[in-house]
C-alpha cells in the first residue's frame, strides 16, 4: 500500500467540529463493528457519543454488554475515560410512529396510527427503513445532545439507497398518484362527492379489482388523514440530506479486500462526490497478514517439495527384512512398524533412545509436519498477493481517499475489549503503513 495515503482515525474523532460519522458500505463487511469500534474509542477519549444501528444481528448489543437495543439510547457501561458511549438500535416502525404523533393531533395520530394501509407502510414500504434511518438521525442531532453520533447504515444491495430513501418516500407521498386520492377530500361537500363519483370512479375501480377495495379505502383514508403531514416528510428529507453534506460531517465507506467488495467502494466513493457528501476515507476490514511475509510462495512451495521427494527416497531405501512380518531395514536398524521401536539385532536389545523414523507419535514425519506447514504458509502468501491486488486496483483508481486497514482477528468480536482492539487497530495506520 507504498500508493495510499493513511487514514488518522483520531484527529477525525477529537475534532469538535465532527458531530457525524456515517459508516456506509455493502453488507457483511463489517459496518456495525466498525461503527461501535469508533463509538467506543471517541468516547474513550473523552467525547459524548451515540451509536446508531440499524443491523438486525444485534451484535452491537452483544458487544457493549447490553441486553437489547431498541429506538432509545442507552449508556454502555465500563466505558473507560471521562467520555460517554450510548447506543440504540432503529425500530422502522416506532420512528414513523414518533413522526405521526409529534406532527398530528391526538385524534388524527390515532386515525393513522390504526389505519390498515399505515400500518403496513410503515412496517415494511421499500425504502421506509433508510427513511426512517435519516428521520432517526435528523432526530438526534437536533437534541444537541451528544457531541458525536456515529451511523452504521441499513444493509444494503444498492448503494447508498439510505441517500436516496428520503427523495423517495417524499416523492411517493407527494407524487401524482397521492394528490388524485386526496382531491375528493380536499374538495368536500357535494362537488367532492361528484368529483368521486364520476371523476375517480374508472380509476377507483380499476384500482380495486387490482388492490383489492378494502386496501383501496384504507389507502384513501390513509392520505385523508395524513394530508397535513405530506409536506413535513419532504420538508424533513431536504434537510437531512443538507446535514449529511455539511463540513460537521464525515462518511466511511467500509469494504473488505476483496474484488467485489472493493469494487462496491470504488462506487460508494464515487456517488459520494456526485452527491458533495463529505468523504473521509476506506476502511478495510478483515486484511490478513504474514508473521513470515519475507518466505515468499514460491519458495515455501519449493521446499516443501523438496522435503516430499527427500521422503520418498527415504522410503525407497528401507529393505524389508522379513516378509508378513512388519519389520523393515534402516539403518542397519531393524524397525517395527507396529510398534514404531527399533532393536539393534547385533545385542538383542531395544533402543529407546533411537530417533523413530516416523517422528510423532501420530505417525506423521516431521518433514510431512514441516511440508504442510510450508503449503499452508504458501496459501497465505497468496491470499496475500492477491489483497495486495485488489487494494493497488482502488489505491490506482482514487489515490486521493485515505485507507486504514483493520487486520484479521482470529474469531468475532463479542465485548468491549474486542472494540477496542479494533479502535487501536484503526488509528495504529502510520505504523501499518511503514511495515507493508
Amino acid at each position: 500500500m507504498d500508493a495510499a495515503v493513511p487514514l488518522d482515525i483520531d484527529p477525525l474523532l477529537d475534532d469538535p467540529k465532527t458531530r457525524i460519522v456515517v459508516c456506509c458500505g455493502s453488507g457483511g463487511v463489517g459496518k456495525t463493528t466498525t461503527a461501535a469500534a469508533l463509538g467506543l474509542r471517541a468516547a474513550e477519549r473523552g467525547r459524548k457519543v451515540v451509536v446508531l444501528t440499524i443491523d438486525p444481528a444485534r451484535r452491537l448489543a452483544q458487544s457493549m454488554g447490553i441486553d437489547s437495543l431498541d429506538n432509545t439510547p442507552r449508556r454502555v457501561k465500563d466505558v473507560e475515560g471521562e467520555g460517554e458511549l450510548h447506543a440504540m438500535m432503529l425500530d422502522m416502525k416506532r420512528t414513523f410512529d414518533e413522526i405521526v404523533e409529534a406532527h398530528a393531533d391526538p385524534e388524527r395520530a390515532r386515525a393513522i396510527l390504526s389505519n390498515p394501509f399505515y400500518q403496513s407502510l410503515s412496517a415494511g414500504f421499500a425504502g421506509t427503513q433508510e427513511y426512517m434511518a435519516m428521520e432517526k438521525l435528523g432526530q438526534l442531532r437536533a437534541r444537541d445532545e451528544w457531541d458525536l453520533i456515529v451511523v452504521d447504515t441499513p444493509p444494503s444491495r444498492s448503494a447508498l439507497d439510505f441517500l436516496d430513501a428520503p427523495k423517495r418516500l417524499g416523492s411517493f407521498l407527494d407524487g401524482k398518484f397521492i394528490r388524485l386520492l386526496m382531491a375528493p377530500a380536499k374538495m368536500g361537500g357535494r362537488a367532492g362527492m361528484k368529483f368521486l363519483n364520476v371523476g375517480m370512479s374508472m380509476m377507483t375501480g380499476t384500482l380495486g379489482k387490482l388492490l383489492g377495495g378494502q386496501l383501496l379505502r384504507d389507502v384513501q383514508t390513509f392520505v385523508a388523514a395524513m394530508d397535513t403531514m405530506f409536506g413535513g416528510f419532504r420538508t424533513r428529507a431536504d434537510a437531512t440530506y443538507r446535514l449529511l453534506q455539511a463540513p460537521g460531517t464525515a462518511f466511511l465507506v467500509v469494504a473488505a479486500p476483496e474484488r467485489d467488495a472493493l469494487r462496491e467502494a470504488a462506487y460508494f466513493v464515487e456517488r459520494l462526490a456526485a452527491d458533495a457528501m463529505p468523504l473521509a476515507g476506506l476502511v478495510l476490514n478483515r486484511v490478513h497478514g504474514s508473521g513470515a511475509a519475507r518466505l515468499s510462495a514460491e519458495r515455501a512451495l519449493a521446499a516443501a517439495e523438496h522435503l516430499d521427494e527427500g521422503q520418498q527416497e527415504g522410503h525407497q531405501e528401507e529393505q524389508p527384512l522379513e516378509e508378513g512380518t512388519g519389520e523393515n531395514l534402516v539403518d542397519g536398524r531393524i524397525v517395527d512398524q507396529r510398534s514404531g521401536k527399533a532393536e539393534d539385532r547385533g545385542t538383542g536389545g531395544s533402543s529407546p533412545e533411537a530417533p523413530s523414523p516416523t517422528g510423532p507419535e501420530d505417525g506423521v514425519s516431521v518433514d510431512r509436519l514441516t511440508a504442510g506447514l510450508l503449503r499452508l504458509h504458501a496459501e497465505r502468501m497468496q491470499v496475500l498477493a492477491r489483497e495486495q491486488r485488489t487494494r493497488d486496483r482502488f489505491t490506482a483508481l482514487h489515490p486521493e481517499v485515505p485507507v486504514a486497514e483493520v487486520a484479521a482477528l482470529p474469531g468475532d468480536v463479542h465485548d468491549l475489549a474486542g472494540l477496542r482492539a479494533i479502535g487501536e487497530r484503526l488509528a495504529a495506520q502510520e505504523e501499518s503503513a511503514g511495515a507493508l
